[in-house]
């Protein structure tokens, strides 16, 4: 089978007609229509579309045989993949996060600092994840200012580390404890 890419989350009920929230990470939300059935992460339940409409900042689908409030309440929280050639070739300069999954991490001055370990969107911008050999991982602003180069036939990402935010303190110990005014 070949790779499976997350298009889609389904979110909470909407109605009593079986309809959900859907939450698309596809440039354009009605593209979820165009790729045929939505896979479950396992590849085992298939999802088609039945309708779809836009709200505030995510669609309002129906699936087939999805026709009660209950039934779309058990499917809250699945997300849906479909197969990598189902989706548009990208251009030159553009690319799809999973692409950057497993690409080395390298600051601007060409030091090792991990690997690249996931991207995420919490609501405020996306947010790239920086595994490194060993210790906590690292969350950082996915822009151009943070990550000046994405070079997927080289294999890595450059970052250029944001500078100590002023203010900060970077002395061990809990807030408060051992320091004078």
């Amino acid at each position: 089978m070949s790779a499976l890419i997350c298009v889609a989350r389904i979110g909470a009920a909407h109605g009593v007609r079986g309809a959900v929230k859907l939450w698309t990470f596809t440039e354009d939300p009605f593209a979820v229509r165009r790729y045929g059935p939505l896979l479950s992460k396992d590849g085992k339940r298939q999802f088609e579309l039945a309708q779809a409409r836009e709200a505030k900042d995510h669609l309002v689908a129906t699936f087939k045989g999805v026709t009660t409030r209950d039934e779309a309440e058990r499917l809250n929280g699945i997300e849906l993949y479909v197969a990598r050639e189902k989706l548009p070739v990208t251009d030159a300069d553009e690319y799809y996060h999973t692409d950057l999954i497993g690409l080395a991490a390298v600051t601007t001055t060409g030091d090792a600092l991990g690997r690249v370990f996931a991207i995420h969107n919490f609501g405020a911008g996306d947010i790239i994840e920086i595994a490194p050999p060993s210790g906590a991982t690292m969350l950082l602003p996915f822009t151009n200012a943070v990550v000046p180069e994405v070079d997927i036939a080289g294999g890595r990402v450059v970052i250029a580390l944001p500078q100590q935010i002023e203010g900060d303190d970077p002395s061990p110990g809990r807030p408060g404890e051992g320091r004078d005014p």
